[in-house]
């Protein structure tokens, strides 16, 4: 975690800004004399605000921040309008879980629309809200969402200066075939099965359990990335237990250290959620100790519940991604390296017209989408090179596809590099390498790979001679693509031997 690269800073900048606007909308509630219930909800919803909103630019950004009430006020009313009406209020939580993970489909803005929606039916039921604190949530909500987009958009507007890629649009796919719509099916049966089990074990604190199988299906797309996540998050709150026995419970609800202790939560959550998801989970199972200490309910027996309830969600989740409308760990992986083969293909195209002269020819933008798209690579092959998976084969071959294509990111970031130089341009040499790039691609990407990439391999060897910088990155690319056709051309249960 504390290894990890961190580009611009962007993570650290980013958990900085989410600590001042939580701590903003907690100081916004108190100073307009609202409840600590009202406080803890505006500050969990600018956690959500500053966490979930993921848009592209910033304009969307801010619409999507602005809509965020359309899907959270009615859903909070629902919430606290069938309390204590247990029936009612389970079928309503379960629809609202099928719902939010259904607009999915739609995007950024769908995703961070359906989590706001799902957290906020979650939040009454953490707080046990009743009708007549409605009017102090929904003021605690909208200061929340008031002073954390002050906080994004004007007072420390990173996004501005270093605007983020795209994130990748969803896999492709129609009716039950969409793994947004199968996923939404898998969600809710997740759930349903986890809201029964996890009120034999606790009438007043089963949510836990249904909140557990509700995340584990979150920023997943197969039964492998699903597996791996619910253990990684009980992995986290077991330790994250073990933390509130050793920190919240001693502090009993002391108001100053919890702050404190609550902003460097909050501040882990955003800062590990990138590259430890186990961590993340630490960190929130902490803060959600802190917060019980504050509300006055804290004791061993309830953080004990909280493992008990995750362990439900966890389990129920696992059951429901391999009997529910299964999505193969295979089919998935295959999907996304396509696209990203895909993105080579068009940044080495663009990248070869500027080289033939083109104005207009911009391989940029596709060179950073590889980038979006190679994350999602590796989230995707992660089950498989995880060190748990108990099939090496499987393994070995994910590592190298892995390995090769960060190789294939690498000489495209220079030739992008290469192609912004007028001098490079009208370079004939160059061009040709870059089509013989994208036979190579178009080998790989078509349906029956190991017909044709025998001959693609051979005319690619033979041709990468020069040892200017432009030819060194397109040969560098041509051998990784030749490279790829034995993890990609062959069967994913037969052995494999990784090529030195």
């Amino acid at each position: 975690m504390f290894v990890a690269p961190d580009p611009g800073r962007m993570r650290l900048r980013n958990a900085a800004r989410a600590v001042i606007g939580v701590a903003a909308a907690v100081a916004l509630a108190e100073l307009c004399g609202l409840s600590l219930s009202a406080s803890i909800t505006g500050g969990l919803a600018a956690l959500l605000a500053l966490f979930t909103v993921t848009d592209a630019t910033v304009r969307r950004q801010a619409v999507t921040t602005t809509l965020l009430p359309a899907a959270g006020f009615p859903v909070l009313a629902l919430a606290t309008a069938l309390h204590g009406l247990t029936p009612a209020r389970d079928a309503a939580f379960v629809l609202v879980v099928f719902c939010g993970v259904y607009a999915r489909r739609w995007g950024p803005r769908g995703h961070a629309l359906g989590i706001f929606a799902f957290m906020n039916f979650f939040i009454t039921q953490f707080l046990h809200a009743v009708p007549a604190q409605l009017p102090e949530l929904f003021a605690a909500v909208a200061l929340a969402l008031v002073a954390s987009g002050a906080v994004r958009f004007l007072l420390w507007p990173i996004e501005r200066r270093t605007p983020p890629p795209a994130a990748p649009a969803p896999l492709p796919g129609g009716g039950l075939a969409r793994p947004t719509t199968r996923q939404a099916f898998q969600a809710t049966a997740a759930c349903a099965v986890a809201l029964a089990i996890g009120q034999v074990l606790s009438e007043d604190r089963w949510y836990w359990a249904v909140g557990t199988a509700w995340w584990i299906f979150v920023n997943t797309a197969s039964r492998g990335e699903t597996l791996v996540r619910g253990f990684r998050r009980v992995l986290g709150t077991v330790i994250g237990v073990a933390a509130g026995v050793l920190i919240a419970i001693p502090l009993n609800g002391a108001p100053a250290p919890t702050a404190v202790l609550v902003a460097g939560c909050v501040f882990a959550i955003f800062y590990t959620a990138a590259v430890s998801y186990s961590w993340m989970i630490l960190a929130v199972t902490l803060m959600a100790g802190l917060l019980y200490g504050l509300l006055g309910v804290l004791d061993p027996g309830l953080l004990v519940l909280r493992l008990e309830e995750t362990a439900v969600g966890a389990v129920c989740a696992a059951l429901a991604v391999v009997l529910v409308l299964p999505v193969t760990t295979h089919a998935t992986n295959d999907a996304w390296i396509q696209r990203a083969l895909h993105c080579v293909h068009a940044a080495t195209a663009q990248a070869a017209a500027r080289l033939a002269g083109s104005e207009t020819a911009d391989p940029a933008p596709h060179a950073a989408e590889l980038e979006t798209l190679l994350a999602r690579v590796r989230m995707a092959l992660a089950p498989l090179v995880h060190p748990l998976s108990p099939f090496r084969a499987r393994k070995a071959r994910a590592g190298q596809v892995i390995a090769l294509l960060d190789d294939c990111a690498r000489e495209v970031r220079g030739l992008v590099a290469v192609a912004a130089d007028p001098d490079a341009s009208h370079d004939a040499r160059l061009a040709a390498a870059c089509w013989r790039v994208e036979a190579a691609v178009e080998a790989l990407t078509a349906e029956e790979r190991g017909a044709s990439q025998p001959d693609t391999a051979r005319d690619i060897v033979a041709h990468t001679v020069g040892s200017e910088p432009a030819l060194a990155h397109l040969q560098g690319l041509e051998r990784a693509l030749v490279e790829l056709a034995a993890p990609l051309g062959t069967d994913p249960r037969a052995p494999f031997v990784v090529s030195a």
